[in-house]
């Protein structure tokens, strides 16, 4: 006579496949090359601070332009007091009182690298994926951030910009809300409505506030709402 299986010889259930979680999916997430440059300025920052010798610089780029997913990236960072907030941890950046920083969400960036631009042209425009928190240094050149197409995962986004000899043009949404902290030295600081030339189609999403504190040294920082003309009269 056949023998009962013992329990020890009854197949076991096989364990479902773990679902990735969302610190996961944002170390897989595939970066652009406009991220890879950030990365890389980064770098080249630590390398004039001292942080890292040539040949450490010269391999981290090596591998900074190889690099297809942003755990990759953020890899190359770690050790650096700038550098790519990893997913599941706090990161520090720039404090406002009252404010608490955020916790690191998947396709989420709350601090992003400084946008530097000396003798030289920065934009952000399109539908690019904006952060909580953006500093912005001007020397002699421009900057351009449209956010009226950007994704916006934060309802509070803060922003601290300078301009030095430099014209700096911010874009935000129709319906945002707007806190200006401005220092214009022998410059300008200026929030403006949209102009006319065409009918701006009232947002059903819920307005998004952006604490904007400018400095202005002989050059221009333009707050602007809605979206530029060429979209407003549909030529783009």
């Amino acid at each position: 006579m056949a023998q009962d299986e013992g329990p020890q010889d009854r197949p076991q259930d096989v364990p479902a496949t773990a679902q990735p979680t969302g610190d996961e999916l944002a170390l897989r997430r595939r970066v652009s090359d406009l991220e890879r440059e950030d990365v890389a300025e980064i770098l080249r920052e630590a390398a004039g601070e001292g942080r890292l010798n040539y040949a450490e610089l010269e391999e981290r780029l090596e591998s900074v332009y190889a690099a297809k997913t942003y755990g990759e990236l953020a890899e190359l960072t770690t050790d650096l007091p700038n550098g790519l907030p990893v997913p599941g941890q706090q990161t520090a950046g720039p404090q406002y009182a009252g404010q608490p920083v955020p916790q690191y969400g998947a396709g989420m960036v709350t601090t992003a690298p400084t946008i530097n631009a000396f003798l030289s042209e920065a934009k952000r425009t399109g539908n690019w994926l904006a952060p909580q928190r953006q500093e912005i240094n001007a020397v002699l050149g421009d900057v351009t951030l449209d956010y009226t197409e950007a994704q916006l995962p934060y309802d509070v986004i803060y922003l601290e910009v300078k301009s030095i000899l430099a014209d700096v043009k911010i874009r935000v949404p129709q319906n945002a809300i707007v806190h200006l902290d401005s220092n214009p030295i022998l410059g300008a600081v200026t929030e403006q409505e949209a102009g006319l030339g065409g009918v701006v189609e009232p947002s059903t999403a819920p307005p998004k506030t952006f604490h904007i504190r400018g400095t202005a040294i002989l050059g221009e920082i333009k707050i602007k709402r809605g979206p530029r003309l060429s979209k407003r009269l549909r030529l783009t």
